[in-house]
């Protein structure tokens, strides 16, 4: 018996991390718990040197030999989002546009403080999620519509408005509903041609919401390489180790802090004083066409998400 134990011992140690690595891989997280528990694969891709590390000093070399495989696969899947693209068209001479999302917790975030992130960073176009009416008429009353003159906006109690707010004129606005009745805005920038979307698909916090969350996936606009630039810009409630996410990104889109290398910075979780590790839910996605030149994330009193901000360059 302790000989089977001291020869199990160390595939035991390994194991977690493997099979961590292999849902990674197969984007088998479209089940409860594993959408919520992928989010955090870049803090379990940072504590695989821990069973090699292990194994090494029990001196089981097949077992060190897939800790390390395991390892070297994790760092692969997360790494490239600390590391720059040294992205070309980051240098191109077209028009300079400044993209901020802001999820306001159902309406509770400080109005004030958003405007005054729009204002002392000269945001063209702001989108948010969780509008609620109540915040609609705080915003008004400490200027936002004076700095953003153009909006299309679909307030809704709790969780579901959606808006755009903009320093440039907008046609064409939609409402677009997601399963669970999350909301997204979407309106076409006049000036450029191009469509920006704030996007919120379900938040998958519990088993029933996960169906709803795949769904809301399916439902997000792919890009349209031949077609009008499209910026997503929101609360995706989802990282780059979701496999839908990586799926949406695919068609055309860049992930604004991915190709800066500023992919590992946290936009949810601690900010409203949960005690749960800082992932990345928040994000700007632009088509492929237009370069990014920068990315910024910033805090926001009364909300649990980090308002983020592209600053990209159309072609």
């Amino acid at each position: 018996m302790r000989r089977w134990l001291t020869g199990a011992l160390p595939w035991l140690l390994v194991s977690p991390w493997a099979v961590w690595t292999i849902v990674r891989l197969g984007g088998w997280d479209k089940g409860y718990p594993a959408t919520q528990l992928i989010a955090f694969t870049p803090y379990v891709a940072a504590s695989s040197v821990i069973p090699l590390a292990a194994v090494l000093l029990m001196r089981r070399w097949r077992a060190a030999l897939l800790a390390g495989m395991t390892a070297v696969t994790l760092a692969g899947c997360v790494l490239p989002r600390w590391i720059p693209d040294g992205d070309p068209r980051a240098g191109a001479h077209g028009p300079t546009l400044k993209v901020m999302s802001a999820n306001l917790l159902a309406g509770a975030a400080s109005a004030g403080e958003l405007a005054r992130l729009v204002r002392e960073n000269a945001v063209d176009i702001l989108a948010v999620q969780e509008l609620t009416p109540e915040f609609v008429d705080k915003a008004k009353a400490v200027g936002l519509e004076e700095l953003m003159p153009h909006q299309v906006l679909y307030p809704r109690p709790s969780v579901g408005g959606s808006g755009l707010y903009s320093r440039l004129p907008l046609r064409n606005g939609e409402f677009r509903l997601n399963p669970k009745r999350f909301g997204q805005a979407r309106a076409e920038v006049v000036q450029y041609g191009l469509w920006v979307e704030s996007a919120h698909p379900v938040a998958p916090v519990e088993r029933a919401s996960i169906d709803g969350w795949v769904g809301s996936f399916a439902n997000q606009l792919p890009a349209t390489p031949g077609g009008p630039l499209q910026i997503l810009a929101g609360d995706f409630n989802a990282t780059l180790d979701h496999s839908v996410l990586r799926s949406l990104i695919s068609t055309g889109y860049r992930d604004a802090a991915d190709v800066v290398g500023k992919g590992f910075i946290g936009t949810w979780g601690p900010y409203d004083g949960d005690r749960i590790p800082a992932v990345t839910l928040d994000r700007v996605l632009a088509d492929k066409r237009i370069g990014v030149a920068d990315f910024t994330v910033f805090d926001l009193q009364g909300s649990d998400h980090r308002p983020v901000m592209a600053t990209l360059i159309l072609p």
